[in-house]
């Protein structure tokens, strides 16, 4: 079993410091977990200053795109399933994910998307409504 303490996690850092181009500035979106803030971990990004860490707010579990989509794959298919072996869990997954994945639109970013990503908007369109709002 894959542990996630602070010693793994200064290995995985040190991986993406390895891999992203020499110049570049590394942000990471983290969640409070006490391992990323470890005396230790904060001594590492001391050392590495184009790293900056996002920390999301405690109370935003919601705000975990992971998070989420475990939830969906938890209610949907594995919550009141039976599975007989660590196989056939594995495999219910594996259809989940597949069925999840044939239902999914294929995005592709564009040229005018991303040189509209330089300028942030200056207020939301209206036409654009929160998902999570409770007015309905």
């Amino acid at each position: 079993m894959q542990r996630h303490r602070h010693e793994e996690f200064i290995r995985f850092l040190k991986t993406v410091e390895r891999d992203v181009p020499a110049g570049k500035q590394i942000e990471a979106v983290v969640d409070n977990y006490a391992t990323h803030k470890h005396p230790k971990v904060k001594k590492w990004l001391a050392w590495h200053p184009r790293w900056t860490f996002h920390f999301t707010p405690t109370s935003g579990s919601w705000l975990n795109a992971v998070k989420n989509f475990f939830s969906v794959l938890t209610r949907k298919r594995i919550r009141r399933g039976s599975f007989h072996s660590i196989v056939d869990l594995q495999a219910a997954i594996n259809r989940y994910l597949a069925e999840h994945n044939a239902d999914s639109p294929n995005i592709t970013p564009s040229p005018s998307l991303s040189s509209r990503r330089q300028q942030p908007p200056q207020s939301w369109p209206s036409s654009i409504e929160c998902p999570y709002s409770r007015n309905e």
